[in-house]
């Protein structure tokens, strides 16, 4: 889908003036953001600076102290994680979090446990499709997987859910740069499928080249946004995060 397409789309993800708190200490300040349907938006900043917080915001495990988050036409600010799940937000965590001991079918089978059971075979299918090595491993327990092949796992577990919106935080680290390259083509490849993504991830080049839209966040706020492509160019973000 081209950019000015995505101007006009609906919004997905619609996220107002929204704070969070940690005990006393403020960890989100007025974060205001939207995903429209059919885009790739990438929020990039260092560790620490509140990505993860607004990832766990949106997905209903961390409670935010004030601000909206609407999810189509939905307020889902005090909605709960598994609510959100059935709604269509699915998440894929950071640093993967497959059930090692549980083979790779059935890690997609938990995946789907909102479907009914009788997509259950086809939606495996594609994702044997989309991750032929997950086909070729599927009787095999997840632990014994590579990291870049748990990612995989991770990231058709979430697809298993047919999300409306799927929620990626981070799914480069600790992987090596050939398999980063991999990841993000998959990314890209999904998005092009028509899925809606938001992409939280510290590897700023690899996330703003492939987004339509990119947001920076620095110590809890939004301090940057616009075409990912062009905040590359940024001189900001060059220094900060690209080491140019």
């Amino acid at each position: 889908m081209k950019m000015d397409a995505h101007k006009t789309a609906p919004l997905v993800l619609e996220i107002k003036g929204l704070t969070s708190h940690y005990g006393r200490i403020q960890a989100l300040h007025g974060i205001d953001l939207d995903v429209r349907q059919g885009q790739l938006v990438a929020l990039v900043g260092a560790n620490g600076a509140g990505k993860t917080t607004l990832l766990r915001a949106i997905s209903g495990v961390q409670p935010i102290s004030g601000g909206a988050i609407r999810f189509g036409a939905a307020d889902i600010s005090r909605l709960s994680p598994d609510k959100r799940v059935r709604a269509g937000i699915c998440q894929v965590p950071e640093g993967r979090q497959v059930f090692g001991p549980m083979s790779v079918e059935d890690n997609l089978r938990l995946g789907a446990f909102t479907r009914p059971a009788q997509d259950l075979a086809g939606d495996m299918e594609r994702m044997f499709q989309l991750f032929p090595i997950l086909k070729e491993k599927r009787l095999l327990a997840a632990g014994t997987l590579s990291g870049g092949q748990q990612q995989m796992l991770a990231m058709a577990r979430a697809l298993m859910g047919r999300p409306q919106l799927l929620l990626l935080d981070e799914p480069s680290m600790g992987l090596a740069p050939l398999l980063i390259a991999e990841i993000f083509r998959i990314v890209r490849d999904l998005r092009d499928q028509g899925i809606t993504i938001f992409l939280v991830e510290q590897n700023a080049h690899a996330a703003l080249s492939i987004a339509d839209v990119g947001y920076v966040i620095e110590t809890g706020a939004i301090t940057l946004s616009g075409p990912g492509p062009e905040l590359l160019d940024n001189a900001q973000v060059q220094s900060a995060y690209l080491g140019m």
